[in-house]
């Protein structure tokens, strides 16, 4: 009688031996359990990468890091594993995007440029700015002040924004709208009735 093949079996039994692994029986998990996940995988870092990304080449990445793992231990169930080091990759790559390298901004003193530093004045001037700001916020409503900095300070789009809030996109924007007129109010002193043209 032919003996069936039992995939579960099989994974239990690496498992329990994973120290061991040879390089083709890692090779075998992955083709098993890992490559049937990568179109879920790129639909996630497409679009968490938006458009400028280069999301085959994080996938490699993703891909190089899961075997890794796995030459020590399978990674047990794979899918959460999978996204969680590719979240994480996520996360290492935009902290690099950000950081300046050191060697810039020394270039940049070595090219004699101006750097138009605020005098006195304009430091208060800012800080009464930035002062004036801060009462406006404060007398927004909680939940009309969140929308706000969600969307001027922290750039989420109006449909990120109601997810996180679990309101609708047309609350969001309607909270936005108001914000935004009583903020212009307090600082510019403009009444939000002349605005609208009433």
């Amino acid at each position: 009688m032919a003996e069936t093949r039992d995939p579960q079996r099989e994974n239990e039994a690496l498992r329990k031996d994973s120290a061991s692994m040879s390089t083709a029986e890692v090779k075998a998990w992955f083709v098993r359990d890992v490559l049937p996940l990568e179109a879920a995988l790129m639909q996630y870092l497409h679009h968490n990468l938006g458009k400028g990304g280069d999301a085959a080449d994080l996938r490699q990445d993703v891909y190089m890091r899961v075997c890794e793992a796995a030459r020590n231990r399978l990674p047990d169930p794979v899918r959460p594993f999978l996204f969680t080091v590719a979240r994480n990759l996520l996360i290492d790559r935009m902290r690099r995007e950000q950081v300046v390298p050191i060697d810039a901004v020394s270039d940049l003193e070595a090219l004699n440029i101006a750097i138009d530093t605020p005098g006195p004045e304009r430091t208060v001037a800012a800080r009464d700015e930035l002062r004036r700001l801060q009462i406006a916020l404060d007398r927004l409503s909680p939940r009309c002040r969140e929308v706000v900095v969600l969307a001027r300070v922290e750039g989420l789009t109006g449909r990120q924004i109601a997810q996180r809030l679990g309101i609708s996109e047309s609350a969001v924007s309607q909270q936005l709208d108001n914000g935004m007129r009583a903020l212009a109010e307090v600082l510019y002193g403009e009444p939000s009735d002349l605005r609208r043209g009433n």
